[in-house]
């Protein structure tokens, strides 16, 4: 399949989960394997050989881990708040509708290592900003931002430029 058909899967719920909100659902690009497996060698383009790959809660997870494992690479989870069982560093941040806290493992990613960042949707950067932090904080760098699909009208590719100064981001899909 090509990506463009992959891609074309991705379907909009309008005022999910709160009222003005145009959610992307993109249970039925995963439910396609071979629309999933599309999106997964694209994002594989962009990984180089010992980049470890991190996801973000929720759907994020499912792209980054996905391509960690097609491109041979490790796995670290970026959780929300109270979800991993060891020693945490945590960051708060805001998103289009709320706010939330982001957490790692202070041992899971080694100082000096580079990480390729996936998350299934860039908005307000909210998400993403305190993703960077969190890895940065860790004694890593982010050597790319990959997403599914980027909301341009809400801005989180300048906000994150604007925080974090040549951070490289690809969106797949830019609504």
């Amino acid at each position: 399949m090509k990506i463009d058909d992959a891609l074309a899967l991705i379907r909009e719920i309008p005022d999910h989960p709160k009222p003005g909100i145009r959610f992307q659902d993109i249970t039925p690009l995963l439910a396609n394997a071979q629309a999933f497996c599309a999106v997964t060698n694209r994002f594989a383009d962009f990984a180089d050989k010992g980049v470890i790959v991190a996801g973000i809660e929720a759907r994020g997870f499912i792209f980054a881990s996905a391509l960690a494992h097609a491109t041979n690479s490790g796995f670290v989870p970026i959780r929300k708040a109270g979800k991993l069982p060891f020693s945490v560093i945590s960051q708060s941040y805001g998103l289009e509708y709320g706010s939330d806290t982001l957490e790692i493992h202070t041992d899971a990613i080694a100082a000096g290592s580079e990480v390729l960042l996936v998350d299934d949707v860039l908005a307000t950067g909210g998400t993403i900003c305190a993703a960077i932090e969190l890895i940065q904080r860790s004694g890593a760098s982010v050597v790319q931002v990959l997403t599914l699909l980027e909301i341009a009208e809400l801005s989180g590719r300048a906000m994150i430029i604007q925080r974090f100064p040549g951070t490289q981001i690809t969106s797949l899909v830019t609504t």
